[in-house]
């Protein structure tokens, strides 16, 4: 009797629908990708069948998660060493088993023990959700080379230390796992960056005037700017890249002036103008270096052009409560993207904030849910309470990397202990074709003419001369009222 050849193009995963390789994973349910096959065995909870809170790979008839003894057939998941039910890897040991024997090797300070002050640290990474991920990461020669400085004191376990360190972003992902484990004390990741890159951009300045220049300026105002930001608040990218664009033109100027066989201290205003007449949106960035050069006397004081921009006009009030309808209906959209653009719609809320939420913002007691904007905290309405407590539930991206641990961030990033970027929300949302500044601008406007600016201005999170200048730019009423009984 012959047998069937199963050939490569006939072979799909069961849940994906995508094409397998010969030798994939084959379960009760036909065979599966190795992207689903890890997923199935990362995912945890209680079990449809008998109840039990455990490894969950299998999937229910009706959608539910199954465990393996209610799948049948799918293997043995137990691990040899701490008997934890998850992926297995060398002999019979699960990743978690296998990624601490690898750290104690590289983190070992000479006396075969981890390094005291990098405990916290072990304990951190060793107990990451998705072992896999960060097996590959501590696989990477260049990523040994950083923890075994670390742990034989090659470099001091400081800030300034692991600035000495390279590749930057392996290093500044280190330094994010220390933070969050408390080996480190916590200093903004954008900042401690632009610190770091700062003397290898002043390096590529030939002029040496030009460079001592720049360098004063960017020590003096830029950084003690952003130092006295972060102080207050976590920095964005935006921060940093509006200070990064400010150095740029401050030293596309000096070797402007310097074509024109002038030094910043014989620039004269028939200069300053013929420069912002050549594209003047484009090098308004420089106004903030010609101030600081004339304040410190070292250009003469001169006239610095006004560029105003206007900012475009917000979505129509149609148009919001039709993207209002899309988001809590449609299925299409990702639930992330649905609650996202909901907290823009509903309660003007900037992407820049958005990414500061965590879990405990959103307060269910009983039927009623509140969310944690400003004070007091703001009503959230059905269908969107449902739709952001399943988000929390059952699609929030709680551990997105393999190397990160848990985070409360109701909008999770790749960077241990930080939420997500705002530029990656809002390209997500701009995919999604949600006009983020539109639609914002478009909410705020409708609310303060529904309620006093002040209201507003509280529930929102917003600094109530703001709101009550966008009231009087929609046309609200509210301050224009005499005092006095009106019924009459």
């Amino acid at each position: 009797m012959s047998r069937t050849r199963v050939r490569p193009e006939d072979l799909f995963c069961a849940r994906c629908h995508r094409a397998v390789r010969i030798g994939a994973a084959h379960w009760p349910e036909g065979y599966l990708c190795s992207a689903c096959y890890d997923h199935a065995l990362e995912t945890y909870g209680q079990c449809a069948g008998c109840g039990v809170d455990r490894l969950t790979p299998g999937i229910a008839l009706d959608g539910g998660r199954w465990c393996t003894d209610c799948a049948g057939g799918l293997g043995e998941f137990h691990c040899e060493r701490c008997g934890r039910q998850a992926r297995r890897y060398l002999r019979g040991v699960c990743g978690n088993c296998v990624l601490a024997e690898r750290l104690e090797e590289l983190l070992a300070d000479g006396a075969g023990r981890v390094r005291p002050e990098l405990v916290s640290f072990f304990d951190e990474v060793r107990s990451v959700p998705r072992p896999k991920a960060t097996l590959t990461w501590v696989g990477k020669p260049h990523v040994q080379q950083i923890l075994r400085a670390l742990a034989l004191g090659e470099v001091p376990l400081t800030h300034d230390g692991l600035s000495a360190l390279s590749p930057w972003r392996s290093v500044a992902h280190v330094c994010d796992l220390l933070m969050h484990s408390g080996v480190l004390p916590h200093r903004d990741r954008h900042l401690l960056l632009f610190e770091r890159r700062l003397p290898e951009w002043l390096d590529t300045i030939e002029d040496v005037e030009h460079r001592q220049l720049l360098n004063r300026f960017a020590t003096w105002h830029l950084l003690r700017k952003l130092r006295a930001s972060a102080a207050k608040r976590p920095l964005g990218p935006g921060a940093i890249t509006s200070a990064r664009a400010r150095l740029i033109q401050a030293a596309a100027f000096l070797t402007w002036l310097a074509e024109r066989d002038r030094v910043i201290g014989e620039c004269t205003q028939a200069d300053l103008d013929a420069w912002f007449a050549e594209n003047a949106t484009a090098r308004r960035v420089v106004q903030a270096f010609l101030r600081w050069s004339m304040d410190h006397q070292v250009m003469p004081r001169l006239k610095v052009p006004t560029i105003r921009t206007e900012n475009p006009a917000p979505i129509s009030q149609h148009n919001r409560i039709a993207l209002i309808r899309k988001v809590m209906t449609s299925d299409d959209l990702p639930l992330m993207e649905r609650v996202a653009a909901a907290l823009i719609l509903l309660y003007a809320q900037p992407v820049r904030r958005l990414v500061r939420l965590t879990v405990h913002d959103v307060q269910h007691d009983g039927d009623q849910v509140v969310l944690r904007l400003g004070n007091p905290p703001t009503p959230v309405p059905e269908p969107f309470a449902g739709v952001l407590l399943g988000y929390i539930r059952t699609a929030r991206p709680n551990r997105p990397g393999g190397t990160l641990p848990a985070s409360d961030w109701l909008f999770p990033g790749r960077r241990a202990g930080q939420p997500m970027d705002p530029a990656t929300l809002g390209k997500r949302l701009t995919a999604a074709d949600i006009p983020t500044l539109h639609g914002r601008t478009a909410t705020l406007r409708q609310l303060v003419l529904q309620a006093p600016p002040s209201v507003v201005a509280g529930m929102l999170g917003y600094h109530t001369v703001h709101t009550e200048a966008v009231a009087a730019q929609a046309g609200g009423t509210w301050k224009e009222y005499a005092p006095g009984d009106h019924t009459q």
